[in-house]
Formats: C-alpha cells, sequence, structure tokens
C-alpha cells in the first residue's frame, strides 16, 4: 500500500467495532505471540469490549481501515503510577516493514510523556525474533525472562521482559 498515509490515533471507547475487528485479527493471525485466545475474546460482549478500552488503545489505520494497534495499561498503585505496559501489539502482516510500528510506537511513547509516565515495559515471546529487534531499536532493553512464560501447544515459551526509560 506504497504511499498512502497512515493515521494513528488513540480510539474512544464508544469504537468497539474498530477495537474488536483489529484486535480480533491479530489474535487469529498471530495466536502464538499473545497470551490471549481468538476464542475467548470472539465471545465477549460488548460491554466487555468498552471497558477493556478504559486503557488507552491506539490503532493505526489506512483509508479508515484498521492495520495495527499497540494498547497501554498505566500501573495504578502511587508508587508505581510511573509505569506502563504496553500490551496488544499487532500490525497487519501486509503492513510490516512499512513504519506502522514504529508510528504506533511513537504515539505510545509521546502519549505517555504526557501523561507522566517515566518507563514502559512489556513482555514478549523469545521466540519472535522480529518484535525483539523491533523493540530494542526502539529503546527497550532486556532486563529478564519468565522461562515458561506462556505454554502453547504444549510447549513452554520464556517471555522477555523489557523496559524503555523515557526522558522528560
Amino acid at each position: 500500500m506504497g504511499g498512502e498515509r497512515i493515521l494513528i490515533r488513540r480510539i474512544s471507547p464508544d469504537e468497539i467495532d474498530v477495537f474488536r475487528r483489529i484486535r480480533l485479527e491479530a489474535l487469529r493471525c498471530e495466536p502464538a505471540s499473545f497470551a490471549s485466545r481468538f476464542e475467548d475474546w470472539a465471545v465477549l460482549p460488548d460491554e466487555e469490549w468498552r471497558q477493556r478500552l478504559n486503557d488507552p488503545v491506539f490503532i493505526a489505520f489506512s483509508k479508515s481501515e484498521p492495520i495495527g494497534i499497540m494498547g497501554f495499561v498505566r500501573f495504578r498503585p502511587p508508587k508505581m503510577i510511573h509505569r506502563a505496559t504496553i500490551v496488544s501489539v499487532y500490525v497487519r502482516e501486509s503492513e510490516r516493514g512499512t513504519g506502522v510500528a514504529a508510528d504506533l510506537m511513537r504515539a505510545i511513547v509521546e502519549f505517555s510523556r504526557g501523561e507522566g509516565v517515566l518507563q514502559l515495559e512489556l513482555a514478549v515471546s523469545a521466540e519472535n525474533s522480529a518484535a525483539l529487534r523491533f523493540y530494542q531499536r526502539n529503546e527497550f532493553i532486556e532486563v529478564g525472562r519468565i522461562p515458561g512464560g506462556l505454554v502453547d501447544d504444549n510447549r513452554e515459551i520464556d517471555d522477555v521482559i523489557m523496559v524503555r526509560r523515557l526522558n522528560r
């Protein structure tokens, strides 16, 4: 889709249809990349989808079609409120390598700084080398691993824990 303008924006809790579309696509197309399962999300009632949008979700659009997603969950205890976790990261396969993921990450970083977040954190499958390289390019460093963090098809897969400190 060369040359098309990509729009990145935070969606509102009323936009459950667009959220549902891209989230279910992610879970269906990349089941090994997520702790969540397509089957569990596919049956959620609208109110549950709406509630999950209480935390910020950014979506990349091309011609009003959602092509990528990145979520943000802030820690709530006062001593941890300077931290947030990046979740639900996905870019449609046809859009990978085009900068969409980097645009989503820039939006999350900018939003985080505006919210006073000092540290972004995430967990990624040790087997997802493309994602690991992407996060490293975006200033995340590995700070640990959770052995067997996921079990997929009776296989234990380590979770790599990564952190990015944000400058004010």
